[in-house]
């Protein structure tokens, strides 16, 4: 696993190759030419040779391209051109996670022109899925070129200074915020520049396109939130647009903006640009919607101490099942997402609690082409026919439910902060792994109280798609958040004994008996480090069970000849 210090050692090999060189000239944000000067960067480190991973082909094979093209025959003329405009929007996320993303990325992706022509095609494919030269699912080591990736992507400069870091840790210096890109003045200080100046050419073009879809649709939620959205990139406020995309009521949605901070490895503090484009089922969403009743209850169900719950959260929290027709930026980077419980802003949840969407037709993809495939390598034959694609949504729908449940707002030392703030680059790992074991926890404590959602069987089918789905995420690589999150949860469980690993047939079974207890152990000791802010024991916590063990790795190996995840492709649009 990444310990800190490997961190700062991989930033300052950069910060090394940039030399004395000023990687970016100062400004204060005023006007276009500050910002011009802003963003003029030294990309003189991407020279040099090009060494390209011997197993390029192998990586590319690991992500399966599949088509993602639902049926949109049922919208109306308008509704399909205010789809297509959403699209156009979307784009325009792309690119500005882009530059968030990668410093100095047309240079390298220029580079792979200065390849063999037989290397060309697939390092290009590569750079497109991991947006950067920089492999997602091995700890963001190169896989052309040699350049070590920037813990802070491209948030930050790439020289930083101790004393630098230490600055931008600290709140009173303004430097921390969500929608800021931390640059040099002219004097080589270090300033939050807001992205609405940063970003401003790209902003505005996408904020006219989200007008102009506002002007085309008929349904008056999603044009009340695409006018306050583009109005938000323009002044960095996001709050009351977050509050309208809450009240969303229409069967062409969009989620777009700057949302979730694990770009962000040096801090976690800031927010990097995605967007969904989907098409809702109101069926299947209207199904759902009753269990976002239980949250307070399952609030108070918490088991850790009723000074760390948050019962004043909103408990509206709508859920959505959508198909997936765009995605971009953040989410379209390396590994897919399949739901996404947001905004992640404290004071809308706690005023409307969080919208969790459930991206149905990515989530049929990776059942059928990923997740089935793995069990049958290493789930014992008696528990495969356990594996069910409902307890994979279900536990999907559950973990999006969980990020809405236990410590958000906390108080440490005496002032009012949030668990994000104080856990910063751990927080992402942390949350993630919280997610998924109160995920199964909640479905498991409903079904306890006799509430009536859920088979027999739930415990059961519960237990053994969450197996198999702890090995199809930990394949992400426990250099990004969610797959070390699996990590943790498989370590703690194996040690608990929940899990056992069965040599004689070379594969792994969970003992439900077991398993139920541990997951509630789990998800107390993960909720009571969020509720203290707990930042070294959130750090040993994580080295001791954040790594990858013999046995597992080993069964790993096995899963070769399964993709990893998959490729979206958007024909129709792209």
């Amino acid at each position: 696993m990444h310990r800190p210090n490997e961190r700062f050692r991989h930033v300052a090999a950069l910060a090394a190759l940039l030399g004395a060189a000023a990687l970016l000239c100062g400004c204060g944000p005023k006007g276009a030419d500050d910002v011009t000067r802003n963003q003029a960067q030294d990309c003189g480190w991407t020279a040099g040779e090009l060494p390209v991973v011997p197993d390029l082909d192998a990586r590319l094979a690991a992500y399966v391209r599949t088509e993602l093209d639902p049926d949109t025959s049922h919208l109306d003329p308008a509704e399909q051109a205010t789809l297509a405009k959403l699209v156009e929007a979307a784009k325009v996320m792309h690119d500005l996670f882009a530059e968030q993303a990668t410093p100095c990325r047309a240079e390298l992706a220029a580079r792979i022109g200065d390849l063999p022509a037989g290397l060309q095609a697939g390092v290009r494919r590569y750079f497109a899925i991991n947006l950067g030269p920089w492999d997602r699912r091995f700890d963001r080591q190169p896989f052309f070129g040699s350049w070590p990736h920037p813990e802070g992507a491209n948030f930050y400069p790439l020289d930083l200074t101790a004393q630098e870091k230490a600055a931008i840790a600290d709140p009173a210096r303004g430097l921390d915020g969500l929608f800021t890109m931390v640059r040099r003045d002219a004097d080589g200080a270090l300033q939050a520049v807001p992205y609405s100046v940063h970003f401003r050419t790209g902003l505005e073009h996408a904020a006219d396109l989200l007008r102009e879809a506002a002007a085309l649709t008929g349904n008056a939620s999603l044009a009340a939130f695409l006018r306050s959205r583009a109005d938000a990139f323009l002044s960095d406020d996001y709050y009351a647009s977050d509050m309208l995309w809450m009240d969303l009521d229409s069967d062409v949605e969009i989620t777009i903006g700057p949302y979730e901070t694990y770009e962000d490895g040096l801090f976690g503090y800031k927010a990097a640009f995605e967007a969904f484009v989907t098409v809702t089922d109101p069926l299947e969403s209207a199904r759902l919607a009753k269990f976002k009743d239980e949250l307070p209850w399952l609030e108070s169900r918490l088991p850790i101490g009723d000074e760390h719950k948050n019962p004043g959260r909103g408990s509206d929290s709508p859920i959505r099942v959508v198909d997936e027709v765009y995605s971009a930026g953040d989410t379209r980077a390396g590994v897919q997402t399949i739901a996404f419980n947001l905004p992640n802003d404290e004071r809308v949840r706690e005023a409307k609690g969080s919208k969790k969407v459930l991206l149905r037709n990515v989530m049929n993809a990776k059942f059928n082409r990923i997740l089935r495939p793995i069990a049958e390598q290493l789930v014992i034959d008696d528990q495969l026919g356990d594996l069910t694609a409902e307890s994979f949504f279900l536990h999907t729908l559950w973990h999006e439910m969980s990020h809405g449940l236990g410590p958000g707002r906390i108080t440490k030392d005496g002032r009012a902060t949030e668990v994000r703030l104080e856990l910063k680059d751990l927080y992402s790992t942390l949350e993630e792994a919280k997610a998924d074991a109160m995920g199964e926890w909640t479905i498991f404590e409903l079904h306890a109280a006799g509430r009536d959602y859920f088979p027999p069987e739930i415990v059961r089918q519960q237990a053994a798609t969450y197996l198999a789905g702890l090995f199809r995420s930990v394949r992400f690589g426990i250099g990004e958040a969610h797959g070390q999150a699996n990590a943790i949860q498989f370590n703690y469980l194996l040690e608990k004994q929940a899990i056992a690993w069965h040599p004689d047939v070379q594969r792994f079974s969970v003992d439900t008996a077991v398993f139920v207890p541990a997951i509630g152990d789990l998800v107390a000791q993960i909720c009571l480090l969020q509720a203290l802010g707990d930042y070294d024991g959130t750090s040993a916590f994580i080295t001791k069970y954040g790594g990858l063990p013999p046995v597992l790795e080993a069964a790993l190996r096995r899963l070769d000849g399964i993709p990893v995840d998959i490729e979206p492709v958007f024909d129709r649009w792209d």
